[in-house]
């Protein structure tokens, strides 16, 4: 293998999880013609997030290689939802919410591809025209012995919840598409190596050569334990506003930050950094990645200004009314986290952030649970280190 050929075999697979097979992946590069390269996204909410960043991330490298990326819009796929790692089905929608959540879909995934470079199709259009004939000759194809295999369905069934038939088509549709599109690569997370490798399967029993599963690791959300997800509500989409992405950023746990270097910069934290300072490079970067520099000069300007502590008072914070909620901290606390941030806290979760010194007033810490304050209109209620409210 020519060291050119080596350098792009090693640049591909890098921040890979898992390759099906490295081996085909280096024959296919061998061909020395432009690959057809398949990514899926559901629409089953208006936006992509970072989580969709990292595929759609290593979509654009083989871009950038001359390959031909094909962007799949599953309209029909969404409806069904992709069980991968889901411990409960997922609420069904109808053709007509997906479509609207798809409105957007291209406009956002441009934020990372090259439009001219990229074919983009619902799967609509082979599956909206299918005979029911068809559709039982193709779930002729996969046992369900093949479809048990797989650990959600399998866990599922050993915890009593229910495996709904509609779901056990979703790997197979999904197969189907690379068929459709001919795909010599597909690309997903972790948890699609089963509906990966439906895709080969079903492209060998139609005769094609059998495309390259790579899986890429799964980005974690701004908890830094469980999978970024717009149903966990807890992701950084692509569309939000400079100012929103760069402080959701800010949040993230340190201990997830170098992962988020990698996967979204490709890059590594900085080696003499402050883990604040490598956190406001990092939330700096992807804001400008997605917005502009000076978008990005402005959001990374306006938190040091809303941390500094001799310029709280002048910060742009969510407002806050008072109307109707109980005088005490702790329920003021517990309404602003929720009205002003779309946080849910409990009342104990509360407690403990008054009685660790979190709240505070007039630069002064409220540490009493019982502590019923005198506000007065325009006033600044810090709640944590990273988020206060303006009394309205």
């Amino acid at each position: 293998m020519n060291s050119s050929l080596e350098e792009t075999l090693e640049l591909l697979l890098t921040n890979t999880a898992q390759v099906v097979s490295a081996d085909d992946l280096r024959k296919k590069l061998e061909l020395d013609r432009p690959l057809r390269i398949k990514h899926g996204v559901d629409p089953t909410a208006p936006d992509i997030h970072l989580g969709h960043a990292v595929c759609l991330t290593k979509l654009r490298q083989f871009q950038d290689l001359g390959h031909e990326a094909i962007l799949i819009i599953g309209d029909f796929t969404a409806m069904i939802g992709d069980p991968s790692g889901r411990s409960v089905t997922r609420p069904q929608l109808t053709h007509d919410q997906v479509m609207e959540n798809a409105s957007t879909y291209r406009e956002q995934a441009f934020k990372i591809l090259d439009e001219e470079k990229t074919k983009t199709v619902f799967n609509g259009e082979w599956f909206e025209i299918m005979h029911f004939e068809e559709v039982i000759k193709l779930n002729s194809r996969v046992t369900l012995q093949q479809m048990l295999q797989r650990e959600d369905f399998r866990d599922r069934i050993d915890g009593g919840q229910p495996v709904h038939a509609h779901e056990i088509q979703y790997p197979i549709m999904q197969g189907w598409d690379s068929v459709k599109v001919r795909a010599d690569i597909e690309l997903g997370g972790t948890d699609q190596l089963f509906n990966l490798l439906v895709g080969r399967d079903l492209q060998k029993e139609e005769g094609q050569e059998q495309q390259v599963a790579m899986m890429l690791p799964i980005l974690e959300g701004l908890d830094g334990t469980q999978k970024m997800s717009k149903s966990l509500n807890n992701y950084v989409a692509l569309n939000e506003t400079a100012d929103e992405m760069f402080g959701k950023l800010m949040s993230i746990p340190d201990s997830v930050m170098g992962k988020y270097y990698e996967l979204l910069l490709m890059q590594t934290v900085p080696e003499e950094a402050h883990p604040m300072e490598a956190k406001k490079k990092l939330g700096f970067e992807i804001v400008k990645q997605f917005h502009d520099e000076a978008a990005a000069q402005r959001a990374l300007d306006e938190f040091n200004l809303r941390f500094s502590q001799r310029n709280i008072e002048e910060a742009d914070w969510p407002t806050l009314a008072l109307d109707g909620v109980e005088p005490d901290i702790v329920s003021i606390v517990a309404t602003a986290y929720a009205t002003a941030y779309n946080m849910k806290r409990s009342k104990g979760e509360v407690r403990r952030l008054v009685e660790q010194g979190s709240v505070q007033w007039r630069g002064e810490k409220i540490s009493d649970v019982k502590a019923t304050p005198s506000f007065a209109a325009g006033e600044v209620l810090k709640l944590d280190k990273k988020r206060a409210v303006r009394i309205k």
